[in-house]
């Protein structure tokens, strides 16, 4: 396991870069899933655009105005920001010790602060500055929903994390009431499907703010996700965040099958569990490793992910009904996840007959609305909204 890239290229490489222990493994590939996800859905928006299924929208801008105010002011905080934790991260005394800590805690280093947040409002002063004319221009530009994407994927990952962490407090009320400030701005702690229902909802509205025709977006949504999850996911496994199954002491009936996919321990995971024992002869921060060997789960959705991402991908041109390839995906995405549950830890509802899950509930709907999406789509959006592929 490697809690973040310092292990991971002290492992691999044999270097010990101590400014890598900035960078979480877990966030390192949902920034990659979030970047190889944006451009997957910039190629579905531009092949619809082509297709004539979206129109454009026009928007005035104004350029050649000095930088205002609020141009400024919003530059220098996010210069002080960056200054006072990232780079302060470096001047502060065992800040690197625990980098998680350092970054949810009130320290940091006034001066970097002060210094960057200068830095940065200059800056902008200085571009826009550098593009003042005598007398500001007025134009109309043509913007397609493939140039929203940069929108859309922050809308995703803004909300997608705010409601990650809501549905996981409401899955572990009791964590919650118990220490309330700590769950919200801890960094673990994230369900899936509270930030993939927060984040819809919040696309959808900008969508149609946009007037961007939605039925079209979902459908090029669908292997955007689909892929999305597969790359988060290698996060999990790879830093250990908690998102594997229940004990398995089964021997492994494959002998093909490396023993850690089948069961595995997760030692130096980046969570100090209460069934997590200490690796003996093992020093610093990550030595747990769990008492009982466990499935990885994670592992297992990686593989389902990438194969259903390629299934959808291939067939995805052949489905001429708008609306039937996200409803494809509700379903593989639900079935998925509702089996793996079966071997997964999780919260119960023990108040609720048959005990569920969250993750199963949510998992048993999506695939209610993927079936109610396929079958009922060409009544719904209607034959002159099909696409000729």
């Amino acid at each position: 396991m490697y809690p973040n890239l310092y292990y991971a290229f002290k492992d691999i490489f044999g270097v010990e870069w101590t400014w890598l222990k900035l960078f979480n493994s877990f966030g390192f590939f949902v920034a990659l899933s979030f970047i190889f996800s944006a451009w997957i859905l910039t190629l579905e928006l531009r092949r619809k655009q082509q297709q004539g299924l979206f129109q454009h929208t026009e928007e005035t801008i104004t350029i050649g105005k000095p930088a205002s105010f609020i141009e400024l002011f919003l530059n220098f905080v996010l210069g002080f920001v960056f200054g006072y934790k990232i780079i302060g991260i470096f001047t502060v005394p065992d800040a690197l010790n625990d980098p998680q800590s350092f970054i949810v805690s009130s320290r940091g280093s006034l001066a970097m602060g002060l210094l960057i947040g200068l830095i940065f409002a200059g800056l902008k002063w200085w571009e826009k500055n550098k593009q003042k004319l005598a007398k500001p221009e007025t134009r109309t530009v043509r913007i397609w929903p493939q140039d929203r994407v940069g929108d859309i994927v922050i809308y995703a990952a803004l909300f997608g994390f705010l409601g990650a962490k809501i549905f996981h407090n409401l899955e572990n009320w009791n964590d919650f009431v118990s220490d309330p400030i700590g769950s919200l701005i801890s960094f673990s702690g994230l369900t899936f499907y509270g930030g993939l229902i927060c984040a819809g909802i919040a696309i959808i509205y900008y969508a149609k703010r946009k007037k961007i025709r939605i039925v079209h977006l979902l459908d090029a949504m669908a292997p955007t996700m689909m892929i999305a999850y597969a790359l988060g996911r290698i996060g999990c496994q790879v830093s250990g965040d908690g998102d594997w199954g229940i004990p398995n002491l089964k021997p492994n009936p494959f002998s093909w099958l490396p023993d850690w996919m089948w069961s595995y321990r997760y030692p130096h995971n980046v969570i100090n569990a209460d069934h997590n024992e200490l690796i003996p002869g093992c020093t610093g921060q990550y030595c747990n490793q769990l008492t009982l060997p466990v499935y990885p789960t994670a592992f297992y959705e990686i593989v389902i992910c990438l194969v259903l991402f390629f299934v959808i991908w291939l067939i995805r041109k052949r489905i001429k009904v708008p609306g039937q390839l996200f409803g494809l995906y509700l379903i593989f995405n639900g079935v998925e996840r509702f089996f793996i549950e079966m071997i997964r830890v999780n919260t119960r509802y023990e108040f609720l007959p048959f005990k569920p899950t969250q993750a199963e509930i949510i998992s048993f709907l999506l695939i209610v609305s993927g079936v109610l999406m396929i079958t009922r789509a060409e009544k719904w959006f209607g034959k002159n909204e099909q696409a000729d592929h």
